[in-house]
C-alpha cells in the first residue's frame, strides 16, 4: 500500500496536544471503569466476586470477535467526504463510550438476574465503544507522521493523557467517594461517571480539531484481505513481542488498578492514601518526560525499557518479601517501583508503530487499522486476566461482597500479598516479550527505516515517471 502525505501544515506541537488530549479522551472512562467497576459493583450492587470474574471472561471472550473486525472498519471502508481515514470512526464511537461510562456506575434498584443482566450489558456496551475510539486513535499516530522521531513524540504525548488523566483525575476517587470511614458513597461514583464522560468528549473533539491526518492511503474495500494481515502478523516477531510484553504491563496497570483500592480499604484501612500516591507520581512524570528522549537518543528504546524493568522486578520482589505494615513506606516503595512502568507507558506505543513499519519493511503488507487491531487486542488479553484473575482471587481467598462486611484477617493478608505479586508477574512478561522476542534494536529499528525511506522514494521516482 503507498502512502501519499497530504499538503498540510507540519507536524507541529498542534499534532502532539491533540495526542495528548485523545488519550485523555479515552482514559477518562477506560481508567475509570478497570478501576472502580469491580468495587462499585462488589460494594455497591453486592455482586459476588466470583460472578464478576465469569463477566470480565465473558466480554473478553466477545472482544475476540469483535476487536478485529472494528479495527479493520477504517482498512475496508471511508467514512463521509473527507479524506481523514481513523477520525471519522472516533466521531462516530465517542458519544456512545461516554454513555456507557455513566450505566457502568449507575446504582439500578434491580436484583437477581436481572441486576446481573445489566452489569453485563453496561459493560459490554463499554467494552465495544471503548473498542471503537481506541483503535482509530492509536492507528492514526501511523498517518499523522512517518518520521520516527515524530513518532516518538506522539508515543509519549499518549503517555503523558493517561497519566494526567490517572494523577488529575482519578487520585481524587478515593477522597470523593469513601468518608472519613472508608465507606462508599455510591451516588458520588455516578457524579465523576457523567463529569468524565463530559470530559471525554470535550477532549476527543480537540484531537480531532488540532491533530491532522497528512499521511493518506485508500480503502481497500473488497479488496481487503483479512487473512494476508493474518499472516503478515504471525510472521511479525516484533510485533509479537510487544503484544506479550502489553499483556504484562495491562496486569499491573489494570489489575493494580482495580485491587489497589481493596489494600488500601481493608489491609491499611486508608484510603486516603490512595490519592497521595497518585498526586506523589507527578514529579516522577515531571522527571520522566524529558529525560526518557535522552536515554532513547543514547541506548535505543528496547535497551531503555529492559534496564529499567529489570530494577522494577528487583523493587517489587522486595515488597513480597518484606511485608509492609508502614502506609507511607509502601506508597513510597510502591512509587520508585513505579517508574519503570511509566517509561514503558512511555515507549510502547513508538514500538508499535515500530512493529507496524517492520511488516511493510519485510511482508509489503500495511493495513494500519487492522495490524493495530491485532496489538489493541493483546491489551485486551491483558486487562482480561488482570480484571477476570483479580476476581477470581479475591473470591479464592475468602473475600466477602457488600459496604459493611467486615473481612477477616487472612483474607485482610492475602489481599497484600496478592496486590503485590501482581507487579512481579508483569515485570517477568515485560522482559520476556522485549527482551526475548523483540529482536529490533537501535541499529535494526534505523536500518529498517532507511530502507523504506528508500522504498518509497524509488516509488514516489516510478510513479512521477509514468505520470510524465
Amino acid at each position: 500500500m503507498s502512502i501519499e502525505k497530504a499538503a498540510v501544515r507540519p507536524f507541529g506541537v498542534k499534532d502532539q496536544f491533540g495526542y495528548v488530549c485523545g488519550d485523555m479522551a479515552g482514559s477518562f472512562v477506560n481508567l475509570f471503569v478497570d478501576a472502580y467497576f469491580l468495587t462499585f459493583c462488589t460494594y455497591v450492587l453486592g455482586i459476588s466476586a466470583g460472578w464478576m470474574a465469569t463477566l470480565f471472561l465473558a466480554a473478553r471472550l466477545w472482544d475476540a470477535v469483535n476487536d478485529p473486525i472494528i479495527g479493520s472498519f477504517p482498512d475496508r471502508w471511508r467514512l463521509g467526504k473527507g479524506t481523514d481515514k481513523f477520525k471519522p470512526w472516533i466521531k462516530l464511537f465517542m458519544v456512545p463510550l461516554a454513555l456507557s461510562g455513566v450505566l457502568c456506575f449507575f446504582p439500578v434498584s434491580l436484583e437477581g438476574r436481572a441486576l446481573h443482566a445489566y452489569a453485563a450489558f453496561a459493560y459490554v456496551l463499554y467494552g465495544m465503544c471503548y473498542t471503537g475510539t481506541s483503535m482509530p486513535f492509536g492507528a492514526m499516530a501511523n498517518v499523522v507522521s512517518v518520521d520516527p522521531v515524530e513518532r516518538s513524540k506522539l508515543s509519549r504525548a499518549r503517555s503523558i493523557g493517561g497519566s494526567l488523566v490517572g494523577i488529575a483525575a482519578l487520585s481524587f476517587v478515593p477522597v470523593i467517594c469513601f468518608d472519613s470511614k472508608a465507606n462508599i458513597i455510591p451516588a458520588r461514583f455516578t457524579m465523576l461517571a457523567v463529569i468524565f464522560g463530559v470530559c471525554c468528549l470535550v477532549c476527543y473533539t480537540i484531537l480531532n480539531t488540532l491533530t491532522l491526518e497528512r499521511y493518506q492511503a485508500p480503502a481497500a474495500g473488497p479488496e481487503f484481505r483479512y487473512g494476508r494481515v493474518l499472516k503478515a502478523a504471525f510472521r511479525n516477531r516484533p510485533l509479537i513481542g510487544v503484544m506479550t510484553a502489553t499483556i504484562g504491563s495491562m496486569l499491573s496497570i489494570t489489575g493494580g488498578g482495580q485491587l489497589s483500592s481493596y489494600i488500601y480499604k481493608e489491609y491499611f484501612q486508608n484510603t486516603s492514601a490512595m490519592t497521595l500516591t497518585a498526586l506523589s507520581m507527578v514529579p516522577v512524570m515531571i522527571i520522566l518526560f524529558p529525560l526518557v528522549p535522552k536515554l532513547v537518543a543514547r541506548f535505543g528504546k528496547r535497551d531503555v525499557i529492559l534496564v529499567t524493568t529489570a530494577l522494577g522486578l528487583a523493587l517489587n520482589l522486595a515488597r513480597v518479601v518484606i511485608q509492609i505494615s508502614n502506609v507511607y513506606v509502601y506508597v513510597a516503595l510502591y512509587i520508585v517501583s513505579s517508574i519503570s512502568q511509566g517509561i514503558f507507558t512511555m515507549l510502547i506505543w513508538a514500538l508499535v508503530s515500530d512493529c507496524l513499519d517492520y511488516s511493510e519493511w519485510k511482508e509489503g503488507v500495511r493495513s494500519d487499522g487492522s495490524m493495530y487491531s491485532l496489538y489493541t487486542f493483546s491489551r485486551k488479553i491483558g486487562s482480561t486476566l488482570a480484571s477476570t484473575g483479580a476476581a477470581s482471587a479475591l473470591a479464592a481467598i475468602g473475600y466477602v461482597s457488600g459496604a459493611n462486611v467486615v473481612q477477616s484477617a487472612a483474607v485482610i493478608n492475602n489481599i497484600y500479598y496478592l496486590v503485590c505479586l501482581v507487579p512481579v508477574v508483569s515485570c517477568v512478561l515485560e522482559l520476556i516479550g522485549i527482551g526475548l522476542i523483540f529482536n529490533l534494536d537501535k541499529e535494526a529499528t534505523g536500518q529498517m527505516y532507511r530502507d523504506l525511506a528508500d522504498k518509497r522514494a524509488a516509488g514516489k521516482q516510478a510513479e512521477a515517471g509514468e505520470q510524465g
